[in-house]
């Protein structure tokens, strides 16, 4: 294929998709408008999962629900190209308050551009894969997802998350978390304390233990607690005490190293008090995010014809996010789309009332769009194309023992 071809391969391509994302408005919108209005939680997204196939099914995707034995997970298949494009979806909100993180937009926006590609996929030769991930928010559903090998023969995997500004090229954290429970004995707390065995001592003894490790953390490394149980009346030795403890750091490295340090002040509440200590691990450990440079340097090409001016974030740390361990099997692409939410961070009440405005609403169609530009970008330029191709060789070459068996999450709330 000569260049002059490519090129005008291309032209085409994009002004199909730009078109399609248009085409699909109504849709779209109605959908963030819809995940808003019903927030569901971790691996709870039942209707939510449910929209996002039906709008889908309807226009011709192949749809499978319940993708690695998550029931809220879903894989939706248009095309038969050699070049997969992966488009993740996240749709789960934040227990109390709502999308608070945006998980409405970051849903709309891959659906769209999952309806986008279709209308190019046999021209630019791909296979488009929008893979539903619930429970970003708690366990990190993309992890049973990868290990499950939904991901296995994808050339890339592509998200935008929502957010008050528009940036490129940030890591995140690398994040992993316990369930701790301390079992004292319960006693009269004014009649015979000292038969007593005191669970909430001990939670206590830990919250301080770590408070007084966190001097000594290194940059990058921070640890958060909270307490969910801790007797139930004053005049009684509480028996039972129940926290979550997540540790996050730079690297999965450095989480192993930290995460040990943390586990001796657990281990300490235990000790000075007598009660016994039961960790369990809430969910999966979260990598820290690697997004690549072409995928990235093509989403910031796409924004900024769109009239966008994305802030450069690369090295930069942010939160953390189950597309780490995506970024490190397959080439992965996780910028930020912003839109006024009146100076609002997320994961607050009020970033979550901005969520289904003018500004979000047109974040959603230029987010779509932009995914699917990278996406024609990659599929039609033929080194590119070739070396994302390779790469997909490579993994299959992998023997199939070399990645985990696929597991349970331990330790998500009983529905």
């Amino acid at each position: 294929m000569t260049r002059e071809r490519t090129d005008t391969s291309q032209k085409d391509a994009l002004t199909a998709v730009t078109a399609a994302v248009e085409s699909w408005r109504g849709d779209l919108i109605g959908l963030s408008h819809s995940l808003h209005a019903e927030p569901e939680t971790a691996l709870r997204e039942h209707r939510s999962a449910a929209k996002i196939a039906s709008l889908l099914g309807n226009a011709g995707f192949q749809v499978t629900r319940g993708a690695a034995g998550l029931p809220t997970a879903l894989v939706a298949t248009y095309g038969t190209g050699e070049l997969v494009i992966a488009l993740c979806a996240e749709y789960d909100a934040l227990p109390g308050i709502g999308h608070a993180c945006g998980h409405n937009v970051n849903g709309a926006v891959a659906v769209g551009a999952a309806l986008a590609l279709a209308a190019v996929a046999d021209t630019v030769g791909i296979t488009v894969k929008l893979v539903g991930t619930p429970a970003e928010e708690d366990i990190g559903g993309k992890v049973p997802l990868l290990e499950a090998g939904v991901f296995d023969d994808a050339a890339a995997a592509m998200m935008v998350h929502a957010a008050p500004e528009d940036s490129v090229g940030a890591s995140s954290l690398a994040v992993g978390a316990w369930d701790v429970t301390y079992r004292g004995t319960p006693a009269h707390a004014a009649l015979a304390p000292w038969e007593g065995v005191n669970a909430l001592d001990a939670v206590a003894l830990a919250h301080t233990a770590v408070a007084m490790l966190r001097q000594q953390l290194p940059p990058g490394t921070l640890v958060h607690d909270v307490v969910r149980e801790a007797g139930h009346a004053v005049n009684v030795i509480p028996e039972l005490a129940r926290a979550r403890y997540e540790v996050r750091a730079r690297t999965l490295d450095d989480l192993v190293a930290a995460r040990s340090r943390v586990r001796a002040c657990l281990e300490a509440g235990a000790l000075a008090t007598g009660a016994a200590l039961e960790l369990v691990p809430h969910g999966y450990d979260f990598a820290e995010l690697r997004q690549d440079p072409f995928l990235t340097s093509a989403y910031l090409r796409a924004a900024r014809a769109l009239g966008r001016e994305p802030v450069p974030r690369h090295g930069e740390l942010t939160a953390s996010t189950d597309m780490g361990n995506v970024s490190h099997a397959v080439p992965s692409l996780h910028p930020c789309i912003g839109y006024d939410t009146g100076g609002a961070l997320q994961h607050t009440a009020d970033f979550t009332r901005y969520g289904n405005g003018p500004g979000a609403d047109r974040a959603v169609l230029d987010g779509a769009t932009a995914l699917a530009h990278v996406s024609v970008e990659l599929a039609t330029d033929p080194r590119q194309r070739a070396e994302f191709l390779r790469r997909v060789a490579g993994r299959r070459a992998t023997p199939a023992t070399a990645r985990p068996e696929p597991r349970s999450p331990a330790g998500l709330d009983t529905p």
